[in-house]
């Protein structure tokens, strides 16, 4: 993996491989003060008031546990989940987790888990908009990666990192500092996983309703996104798939997507065929006499950084070498917010998205 970028902010390559972030940039805070209700100083009142706040506080409970499950464990505890080569137990759900990284940012309110938020960081691109309200309430900790010292003020007993650079041991944020601080972690399984698929992504998502008490929140989130992707794929059922080039970044070679990522399933989704799928790794430097050789007909574009869209598409139809190549002849692009090509809540989106690039008349509109 490339470990340096000519172009800021840090690439997807320097990223996974756990490159030093800039320094950290503004930090927005959302102050909370729990209300506690009176007690009754008569008995008879009381008891008849208990059973009465006992319903309201059920019906609020959203799938998050809300019962004890042998009088010391909250209901669904312990849960015990091995999570990329490290087992963690939990005797209840986390109360302040930080996120790095925008994915599984997203994740944590898709699951409406923002009020179990201490902080977050490390956007790649705009958060989407159904969860920006929710996101306004988060405490951003840094632009990129927090410092050690900048996390552990934040008091977190939980951290779900994105990439394995959210848990970088030269920063001292690697997972066994931080358990010996009392902090648990999570890595977002792409970080660690091969040929993933949709399959990655339902684990992903019930794994962290699992954490946090909120399993049947995570299956409502599971339904729907399968739901929309059904309805993808039956709008594109017998289309041909296009030969697609995913152009992430890169100069003196192409930094691309390749058959082990959620990127490659995005792509066979949407009525594609990933020219790179062949390549046993999520992401890959390929040089540009292979993207000759394989002839795309469609540049996908990731979207994301200090490098624009227009910029890379430039780059691609100034380049001589390139001029034969289908795609680049005919300036066919298609184009992909990077938050919306990794293993996060965004997948049926992307694939919708993506279709309707590829495919317009047989993806039309999508179903939302």
């Amino acid at each position: 993996m490339r470990r340096t970028r000519r172009v800021p902010p840090i690439s997807r390559a320097a990223l996974r491989a756990g490159a030093a972030p800039p320094p950290d940039r503004c930090t927005r805070c959302a102050g909370r003060s729990p209300l506690r209700p009176r007690r009754s100083p008569r008995r008879a009142v009381r008891a008849a008031l208990v059973p009465l706040l006992l319903v309201p506080l059920a019906a609020c409970g959203g799938g998050a546990a809300s019962g004890k499950a042998d009088g010391g464990s909250p209901e669904g505890f312990p849960y015990t989940v091995d999570n990329c080569g490290v087992r963690t137990t939990f005797t209840a759900p986390p109360k302040r987790a930080v996120t790095m990284n925008q994915h599984v940012t997203e994740i944590m309110l898709a699951l409406g888990l923002q009020d179990r938020m201490a902080g977050t960081a490390y956007l790649d691109d705009r958060i989407a908009p159904r969860y920006a309200k929710a996101y306004q309430k988060v405490r951003v900790l840094a632009g990129k990666y927090p410092s050690k010292e900048t996390l552990l003020a934040a008091a977190p007993d939980f951290v779900y990192g994105g990439y394995a650079s959210a848990f970088d041991r030269s920063e001292g944020r690697d997972r066994a500092a931080l358990a010996d601080s009392g902090i648990r972690t999570r890595l977002n399984l792409e970080g660690c996983t091969t040929n993933v698929d949709l399959g990655t992504l339902r684990r992903e998502i019930r794994e962290v309703g699992r954490v946090f008490g909120v399993p049947g929140r995570a299956e409502a989130l599971i339904r729907k996104q399968d739901r929309r992707l059904a309805a993808t794929a039956r709008r594109l059922k017998g289309t041909p798939r296009t030969p697609v080039f995913v152009y992430d970044s890169g100069d003196s070679s192409a930094f691309t997507a390749g058959g082990e990522g959620i990127g490659n399933e995005i792509l066979r989704r949407a009525g594609a065929r990933n020219v790179f799928g062949d390549v046993d790794k999520a992401f890959a430097d390929v040089s540009w006499e292979k993207v000759v050789q394989r002839k795309p007909e469609v540049v996908v574009v990731y979207d994301y950084g200090g490098t624009s869209v227009a910029q890379k598409k430039k780059r691609l139809l100034t380049d001589p070498a390139l001029a034969g190549v289908p795609a680049v002849k005919h300036k066919r692009f298609a184009v992909l917010p990077l938050s919306s090509a990794v293993l996060g809540p965004r997948v049926p989106d992307a694939v919708e998205s993506l279709a309707r690039q590829l495919h317009p008349r047989a993806a039309g509109h999508g179903d939302g």
